[in-house]
């Protein structure tokens, strides 16, 4: 292609007059000058290494100094993106540091799966700045669902997760699965770096756009004679605007001091063991011998689409359990007479209904809203939260025969006539399920008295998104 051929011309102009000035008359020389050329063979590594300027550890390690012991100082320990100005980072920084309750959230989010991360990060030597990914696509939400049927932490798509050996069935779905989505993405990341020979800014984007999205806005550059660096690429805005977001998130964890962002201590130790089981579990029971609310044992294990974990072959059998209390989970298991693993505690009629119960906090004061329209919910609430990052509201119809969650949001965000989220029937739905035994017999006082049972009511689940895209008809394409 004529981008192809101008490079390699440029490169023996190069060379002829670096020979001609004898600059190049020892091995150091040689390497110093083949440090600065384009490889001839790779096509898109060019812009990466010779427009950026590597990172600067030194100006990070007061940060790093300062966290010892946490995984802030092992995840900056770890980075190695080449730094960057651009004012799309500024603009992202400046959202940031302007609403700092978002910078919380997103910490007290991540706390639980940042150690893992950080496993896998190493274990796949990729660039530490990907380990903060899961911000800028579902906010930390392991559950979060965004309106093209990405899912999960890192928000695959259905096809791009079953290419990744992501199952998904009406028991489980591994876009959701913690522990195995981490292990995809950081797989398919490292892949798609390989596909633009170590580009990660291209990788990035195309891990948001699709490879092939990318490739093609690659080829109408090049046949124009322009830059095929990230920066100058024509792309959806959503995509222009997703890797400045990480790279801002990075920045400003990275220096932390130096914007007056109060890092959380997060101790640089597993949050969470792996525990196997024998046999299905049911949830509410799991969360019970866990002695923890189904909420929080349902942030660690959003994966399951039933009440219980799901049969052999159709999803794995095990559940993560936090370090505190995972031997006194296996202890009261193994005392729990077996017949009782999979007694019905939790919407025993309908278990086909996801058990995924997410309540938020109320919004910050200043925040943007957004309008959500709901199945279960006919009044139209507003949830607060940044524009990119979008909160909806999603609830799941009880009925086999409808499946879908509808969901609605405004393109521009509507400040004016703001109303708080009402959580009122939320939280009584997550009381009504965390009081599981006490419900069963209640129900079982009605049934003998020879009264009929009142009507179930649908299960509203609160879910906070990715950044939803602006007509975007695929993702990982």
């Amino acid at each position: 292609m004529p981008v192809k051929l101008n490079r390699h011309v440029n490169l023996l102009v190069m060379l002829m007059t670096l020979t001609a000035a004898g600059c190049s008359q020892n091995a150091k020389d040689a390497l110093s000058v083949n440090e600065l050329l384009p490889n001839q063979d790779n096509a898109y590594v060019d812009h990466y290494y010779q427009n950026y300027q590597p990172i600067n550890k030194t100006e990070i390690s007061k940060t790093a100094a300062s966290h010892k012991d946490t995984v802030w100082e092992r995840l900056l320990s770890l980075y190695s993106l080449p730094k960057i100005e651009n004012n799309r980072i500024d603009r992202e920084i400046e959202w940031y540091l302007n609403h700092p309750q978002a910078l919380s959230t997103i910490q007290n989010r991540a706390e639980p799966y940042l150690h893992l991360i950080l496993d896998e990060i190493e274990a796949k030597n990729i660039p530490g700045e990907l380990a903060l990914l899961p911000v800028v696509e579902s906010a930390f939400v392991p559950n979060a669902n965004s309106r093209v049927d990405a899912s999960g932490l890192w928000q695959f798509m259905p096809a791009t997760g079953r290419m990744f050996g992501l199952q998904q069935n009406s028991w489980y779905d591994g876009r959701r699965d913690v522990y195995a989505s981490t292990k995809a993405a950081t797989t398919y990341l490292k892949q798609l770096s390989q596909s633009f020979d170590g580009d990660w800014l291209l990788a990035l984007a195309s891990y948001n756009w699709g490879k092939g999205n990318v490739k093609k806005s690659i080829e109408h550059n090049e046949g124009r004679n322009m830059p095929t660096d990230y920066w100058s690429l024509r792309m959806p805005e959503e995509t222009s605007n997703y890797v400045p977001r990480l790279l801002a998130i990075a920045q400003i964890f990275a220096h932390a001091d130096q914007y007056n962002v109060n890092l959380h201590h997060i101790p640089n130790k597993p949050y969470f063991e792996v525990v196997h089981l024998d046999s299905q579990l049911n949830l509410s029971k799991a969360a019970e011998m866990a002695n923890m609310s189904l909420h929080d044992f349902l942030t660690l294990n959003p994966g399951f689409n039933k009440s219980k974990t799901a049969p052999e072959g159709s999803g794995p059998r095990r559940l993560l359990i936090p370090v505190a209390k995972a031997e006194s989970f296996k202890e009261n298991l193994a005392q729990l007479p077996f017949e009782e693993w999979i007694s019905e505690g939790f919407n025993a009629d309908n278990d086909d209904e996801s058990t995924a119960i997410y309540l938020e906090a109320k919004p910050a004061a200043g925040e943007v809203s957004h309008k959500v329209k709901t199945v279960a919910i006919k009044t139209v609430d507003k949830v607060s939260t940044k524009q990119s990052v979008k909160v909806l509201l999603t609830a799941k119809k009880l009925d086999k025969n409808d499946k879908k969650s509808v969901v609605a949001s405004s393109k521009k965000p509507d400040t004016k006539n703001r109303s708080k989220i009402p959580t009122n029937h939320i939280v009584a739905m997550a009381q009504k399920i965390s009081s599981n035994n006490k419900a069963l017999a209640e129900k079982s006082k009605i049934v003998a008295k020879g009264q009929k049972p009142a009507a179930k009511t649908p299960v509203t689940v609160a879910i906070i998104t990715k950044n939803t895209l602006q007509n975007k008809k695929s993702k990982h394409s």
